[in-house]
């Protein structure tokens, strides 16, 4: 009877460690191409004592460098991107960010607010799944699922994915049991230029109000700053598109009114910022590249550092330490991406 049990047990355990070896085989890695899928688990490889988080879409990610934040400034930071984050992943990465560390300030790009409710599973997947389990993010699945999704798919993704034998590449092998960095504190480096031309202006919309949902999830990560005793920035980054409307930088503007935040809409700071939309951008100014990105860097430390009392902590040897590894890979891949693109210089 006690062999016939041990028989069980053991042939049980053969069951899930294979079906655990084959969903970690099927699972996209985000290694090449998209890497955007990757960032949300990166964080957690980091000592984490941050001063600053940046949460938000592409448009922190691209538009951000916490390599220059700490170069110029001391400001220890770290960017809690993902493709089309919606709103409500917005505040569950940083209820899940929460639990880990409590930054000094906290910056929100504020373009999601015009999704009140997810748009694509794709995109879903590549702020969620990243996560940690934990009751927070459980909860950032139940806010985020679309109709048709099941929370089974994502807790054993194998059922999701058990079709992919077909799109399987080596680095699904490679990356089997340990992920490659594709960040830098979770920003996206990009080095090449393509002049902003011909941007679009927006279209008229039937309604320019945001939705219930959407600011009900503002108003959450208002409270849960306010009562983490963390400075809460509103941002706009300086993407020309998806065009922003007037109507919605009203609402945003009041809304910082009536809750006393700080507000920065950096479409209205090219000049103060310096941003060139002709050398400054990768793809005709949906995002920065490194010229841009560092420009905003640099803008954004000096009103940091007047406005929140963000410290210089370049003394700090650990971190400092730390930094030291992390600039000599930001500035590896600086004279990679030069090369490949056949740019000369970094100006």
């Amino acid at each position: 009877m006690k062999k016939g049990y041990i028989r069980t047990v053991a042939s049980a355990l053969v069951v899930v460690g294979t079906l655990a070896l084959l969903q970690r085989l099927l699972v996209p890695k985000y290694v090449d191409g998209i890497v955007e899928g990757a960032f949300v688990a990166e964080y957690y490889k980091e000592v984490k004592d941050h001063d600053l988080l940046f949460v938000g879409d592409c448009e922190v990610y691209e538009n951000f460098s916490p390599a220059v934040l700490w170069q110029d400034f001391g400001i220890n930071s770290y960017i809690r991107g993902s493709a089309e984050q919606y709103i409500f992943q917005s505040y569950y990465l940083l209820e899940d960010a929460f639990r880990y560390e409590r930054p000094d300030v906290v910056v929100f790009n504020i373009q999601s607010l015009q999704f009140a409710e997810a748009q694509s599973e794709a995109y879903n997947r590549m702020s969620l799944e990243g996560m940690k389990w934990s009751p927070t993010k459980v909860k950032a699945i139940f806010a985020s699922m679309k109709e048709g999704e099941h929370f089974l798919d994502y807790l054993f993704p194998i059922l999701r994915y058990h079709t992919r034998w077909s799109q399987l590449e080596p680095t699904d092998v490679e990356y089997l049991f340990h992920a490659k960095p594709v960040s830098f504190n979770g920003y996206y480096m990009r080095v090449d230029a393509k002049p902003a031309e011909n941007v679009p202006t927006g279209k008229p919309l039937a309604d320019y109000s945001f939705g219930d949902n959407a600011w009900k999830y503002l108003d959450k990560m208002v409270e849960l700053c306010e009562k983490e005793k963390v400075q809460l920035v509103l941002i706009k980054a300086p993407s020309l598109y998806p065009y922003w409307y007037p109507q919605w930088e009203e609402q945003v503007e009041r809304y910082a009114r009536e809750k006393g935040l700080p507000y920065l809409n950096f479409l209205e700071l090219q000049e103060e910022t310096g941003i060139d939309y002709r050398t400054d951008t990768y793809d005709g100014g949906l995002h920065m590249n490194l010229s841009g990105a560092e420009k905003l860097s640099r803008w954004l430390g000096e009103w940091l550092v007047e406005h929140t009392g963000l410290t210089d902590r370049r003394g700090e040897e650990d971190l400092s330490a730390r930094w030291e590894e992390k600039l000599s890979a930001y500035e590896a891949e600086k004279r990679r991406q030069y090369e490949f693109y056949g740019i000369e210089t970094g100006n």
